[in-house]
């Protein structure tokens, strides 16, 4: 079996320069990532380089092709002319002169491919790149997030593959399945564990410090929890927790003071008080991303949770995808650990969030989709994002088998 070598940008760039040269069936045998272009070695662009060969029933080797059987992607159109002249059996310069309306017809239908392979290359043109971009969108996934899966379609799919867009949802599915990163917890945890929460105003913070201190503070393997507001100003906050608190039967701790310094000492205090408690709750201020002041403030009082503390990013799942990336970028300085998903209930589509969340290459630990108290919380998994996609074709089985649930972040007490 002869191999023959093709370049291109892509892998599909390849298969179609082959198809249109020799329209002959083949296949690809190797594949691997090239740089090409450029001069002395700089300049150069990615490419991708295969190895192929035509199938045995069908396979005559072409005239045209050089001794090392490799053929110049660029080569000169009247080269490639008198070459194929000269396939045919005729001395290339006589029949320049005696033959040239069948040289014309040569070199038209060369310019006629080579049009035609740029304008495929350039521009995406099988159905299916306009099918998936379609569905992701329908997603509410970003746009530069869609334009990375398109180029990896390019580079990884085969025309073969394309045609069939089971194929092609399938290897979608994988992709974003493989950008969703969830939390890990640290392999060493000290005790006593102290959770904070922060956020912005509206995500349901409160409701979900409660759910958490429920899910490892009620039933048979439950640990010694206490839950510890600093949120004092809000309306009916205090009542609220303290009445969540009582039905569960666990305490609930208040930092109030008039200054942050003083919150901080109080905080501090609170948790020395109570070191032997397994779990800390904390639950914090609401504050718009854009009040950099008071997020400072609340920086200073929580800092009195000294350095075991494990912050974590409360976002609502309804937020639009630029909202997302602001409220990311301002609650940095807290060095928070994951994203804590709430109302996912109050959505209909996820792509915003995995676009984002993959971007900014930030984790997610736990998800919330109703108010109850604790059954509305949940563990992230991949599953649960890949199977809240519109448009697709979900096999469960299959995904599951790919990314199983024992994957998604374990909260495990040591």
């Amino acid at each position: 079996m002869e191999l023959f070598v093709e370049q291109g940008e892509t892998r599909m760039d390849c298969e179609l320069k082959i198809a249109s040269r020799f329209n002959r069936p083949f296949r690809i045998m190797t594949q691997k990532e090239i740089r090409i272009g450029g001069f002395m070695g700089l300049f150069s662009k990615p490419g991708v380089q295969v190895e192929y060969y035509f199938t045995p029933q069908y396979y005559k080797k072409p005239a045209v092709m050089q001794e090392h059987s490799f053929i110049q992607p660029e080569e000169d159109l009247e080269t490639r002319k008198r070459k194929l002249i000269a396939a045919a059996g005729k001395d290339p310069d006589r029949a320049m002169q005696s033959g040239k309306e069948a040289a014309d017809q040569i070199i038209n239908a060369l310019n006629e491919l080579k049009e035609k392979l740029e304008n495929t290359a350039g521009k995406n043109e099988h159905p299916s790149f306009a099918k998936a971009a379609g569905i992701l969108r329908l997603n509410d996934f970003s746009e530069s997030y869609i334009n990375s899966l398109m180029e990896r379609m390019k580079k990884e799919l085969s025309l073969e593959k394309l045609e069939d867009f089971d194929t092609v949802q399938e290897h979608l599915l994988e992709w974003i399945g493989e950008s969703i990163s969830i939390y890990k917890e640290d392999e060493i945890m000290r005790k006593p564990r102290i959770f904070i929460l922060i956020g912005p105003t509206g995500v349901g913070k409160t409701t979900t410090i409660a759910k958490l201190a429920a899910f490892y503070g009620i039933g048979p393997e439950a640990v010694d929890v206490r839950m510890i507001t600093i949120d004092a100003y809000r309306i009916g906050a205090r009542e609220q927790l303290e009445k969540i608190g009582n039905i569960m039967q666990i305490p609930v701790s208040f930092a109030d003071a008039e200054t942050p310094e003083q919150a901080q000492q109080v905080l501090r205090k609170e948790i020395a008080i109570h070191k032997y408690i397994d779990m800390f709750f904390v639950d914090t201020i609401g504050k718009s991303p854009k009040d950099a002041s008071k997020i400072g403030e609340m920086k200073i009082i929580l800092d009195g949770a000294g350095r075991n503390a494990e912050f974590h990013l409360a976002v609502s799942a309804a937020t639009k995808a630029s909202d997302i990336e602001n409220i990311l970028r301002q609650f940095e300085p807290f060095n928070y650990k994951s994203v804590l998903l709430t109302k996912m209930d109050e959505t209909e589509h996820v792509g915003n969030i995995i676009s984002v969340l993959a971007e900014k290459r930030k984790s997610i630990s736990y998800i919330t989709d109703g108010q109850a108290v604790p059954s509305d919380i949940k563990k992230a998994s991949v599953v649960r994002f890949l199977i809240n996609l519109d448009g697709f074709k979900i096999n469960r089985e299959k995904i599951e088998k790919r990314f199983p649930p024992g994957d998604a972040d374990q909260f495990k007490w040591r």
